[in-house]
C-alpha cells in the first residue's frame, strides 16, 4: 500500500505538498480527492492531523461556487444533529447514504451507456450535430426557394 501523501499547513495558512515540493491551493487538494490520492494534512505548528478541517474548507469552497449540493435546510439540520443524535450514528448514516447515492448514480450511468452506446455524452453531442446539420440544410432550402421565387417575378 502506498503511504498517504503528507501536506503540511503552515501558520500563514498555506498548504505545502511534501511530494511535489510546492505550495498548493484548496482547488488542488480537491483534485487529489477527485483522483483518489490518499493524503493527510498536518498542522506544522501542532503536529495535529487537520485533514477533516481542510476537507470541510474544500466543501465550503465548492458550495460557494456555482450550484450548491447542500441546501440551507440540510446544513441547518446537520448543525442541529450535533445536539440531538449520537454523532457516530449520524456520521455513519450520512456516509452510507452517500455511498448508496454514488452506487445508484454509477448503475444509472451504466444503464444509459448500455441503451445509448459507449459514451452517452458523445451520443447526445452526435444527435445535436446532426440536428444542427439538418437545421442548416432546411435554412438553405428555404432560402434557395425564397430567392428562386423572387427571381421569377
Amino acid at each position: 500500500m502506498i503511504p498517504a501523501r503528507i501536506i503540511k499547513k503552515y501558520p500563514n495558512r498555506r498548504l505545502y505538498d511534501t511530494v511535489e515540493s510546492c505550495y498548493i491551493t484548496l482547488a488542488e487538494v480537491r483534485a487529489l480527492v477527485v483522483k483518489k490520492i490518499d493524503f493527510v494534512v498536518i498542522d506544522k505548528k501542532s503536529g495535529e492531523d487537520i485533514s477533516r478541517s481542510i476537507l470541510l474548507q474544500v466543501i465550503s469552497e465548492q458550495e460557494q461556487q456555482g450550484e450548491a449540493v447542500m441546501s440551507q435546510d440540510f446544513l441547518s439540520q446537520v448543525i442541529r444533529s450535533y445536539d440531538k443524535v449520537v454523532p457516530e450514528f449520524a456520521a455513519n448514516y450520512l456516509e452510507q447514504s452517500m455511498k448508496l447515492f454514488m452506487t445508484q448514480q454509477k448503475i444509472l450511468r451504466l444503464q444509459v451507456k448500455r441503451m445509448v452506446g459507449d459514451d452517452p455524452f458523445a451520443a447526445v453531442a452526435d444527435v445535436a450535430q446532426k440536428n444542427i446539420a439538418r437545421w442548416k440544410a432546411l435554412q438553405e432550402e428555404v432560402l434557395r426557394r425564397f430567392v428562386g421565387a423572387g427571381s421569377t417575378r
